[in-house]
């Protein structure tokens, strides 16, 4: 038995998530066969125009292509209010295009300034009478991909597993036997479609597990499954998570990678296979394992100090990622102290010392350095950092070394 629980990404640093516009997921989908509006996408006004004529709606909505969420109550630069536009006028998409690209458009969800509109999606807008949530994903509980849906779609479905836990079904997919014909039908009926629509709606479920399998998908979350009053199940808005270990053979969908609103940062970090995420304080981490380096944030915000970051290694450490480390985290200009706290269980820590000392050298440390190391080889690394001659403090637990860290700041 598998208990259902809302999906959220598990951990804190994941490797980073590609990052998919909302055009690019509509095409994967539509490519797949599952049923979406139609659409087009415009990098111009003007193409923006020819692309409201060509689709010929009744109805035509205009969409800002930024990652960031809160788009349609989000404001740009030009004056313009709302990322989201409805209208009945094909001239009209041309005006708010113009107003739309090369323009900041500022949401809750982006830095204060807003990130800048390259992209824009028109697409014909579709009124819906009925909306329910879907999605596949992979639970572990269940040891492989399970369908989640609700008759309440529209809304956070973590608010509905709250108030409403009837109301989410769930069906677990047997890996290599696929979605059956009689779970796609009952999980159609289980969201409240009837007559011909059920088994429209249990296509679209095994289309949508097809697209799951075909991109390695971890998620496949689609809200709302829509109805229409013309008796249409689409996928109106829909989210795609990918297993990244699967780059090597999806390589066509992580060309799509948009990584213009990535901080340059965690970009730089991601091609050495870092995970890097930048705080507000003045104590850089340097630090192997996502648990090790959230708890030496703590212990340094514990002793009075302010983590500038969450710098992750992880397992295969080689002496130039930790170089690579060096670098980004001298590049900061808040950073006051580096702590290194590395617990050597897969790691060596003697190629820890080695990228060290080579990257203090060579990057002329001009800041305080504690460094914590304990386990394999670890003798080996206190050996080549005694002998380094560099001015590194060493610390004999991770309470020391928050403490020396923290007042080598106060000095």
């Amino acid at each position: 038995m598998c208990t259902f629980v809302p999906y959220v990404h598990a951990g804190v640093l994941p490797r980073r998530w590609l990052n998919l516009q909302e055009y690019q997921s509509k095409k994967l989908m539509q490519e797949s066969g599952v049923a979406v509006q139609r659409f087009y996408v415009a990098d111009t006004a003007s193409e923006a125009l020819e692309a409201a004529k060509r689709l010929n709606a009744k109805e035509i909505v205009l969409k800002a292509q930024i990652l960031a969420g809160g788009r349609g109550k989000g404001v740009f630069d030009s004056g313009l209010k709302g990322g989201v536009h409805l209208t009945k006028d094909p001239a009209k998409v041309g005006e708010l295009a113009n107003k739309m690209l090369g323009f900041n458009l500022t949401t809750k969800q982006t830095p204060k300034d807003g990130v800048k509109v390259k992209t824009v999606m028109i697409a014909e807008a579709l009124d819906i009478t009925r909306e329910t949530y879907f999605a596949i994903l992979m639970d572990r509980a269940c040891n492989g991909p399970v369908m989640v849906g609700s008759p309440q779609g529209g809304m956070d479905i973590e608010e509905v597993a709250a108030s409403s836990p009837e109301l989410i079904f769930k069906e677990v997919i047997d890996i290599l036997e696929g979605v059956r014909d009689d779970q796609a039908l009952r999980m159609a009926a289980n969201l409240g479609f009837k007559g011909p629509l059920q088994r429209q709606a249990a296509d679209q479920i095994k289309r949508l597990y097809d697209l799951f399998l075909k991109v390695d998908a971890t998620q496949v979350e689609v809200n709302p499954l829509g109805e229409t009053p013309e008796g249409q199940v689409v996928c109106f808005d829909a989210k795609i998570n990918f297993d990244d270990n699967a780059e090597f053979r999806q390589k066509a969908v992580f060309a799509m990678d948009d990584m213009t609103e990535s901080d340059p940062t965690e970009t730089e970090a991601a091609k050495w296979d870092l995970k890097y995420i930048g705080l507000d304080g003045n104590i850089a981490c340097f630090v192997n394992g996502a648990g090790l380096a959230m708890a030496t944030c703590d212990i340094i915000d514990l002793h009075g100090g302010k983590p500038a970051n969450f710098l992750d290694l992880g397992g295969g450490v080689k002496e130039r990622q930790v170089y690579e480390a060096f670098k980004l985290l001298t590049a900061d200009p808040k950073v006051e102290a580096i702590l290194v706290n590395i617990f050597g269980g897969i790691v060596n820590c003697a190629i820890i010392a080695n990228g060290i000392t080579k990257a203090c050298r060579e990057l002329e440390l001009k800041v305080p350095l504690v460094v914590r190391l304990e386990g394999t080889n670890v003798h080996e690394a206190k050996r080549i950092l005694s002998e380094s001659g560099l001015p590194i403090t060493a610390a004999e637990n991770l309470d020391d070394a928050a403490k020396k860290a923290v007042a080598a700041i106060k000095k």
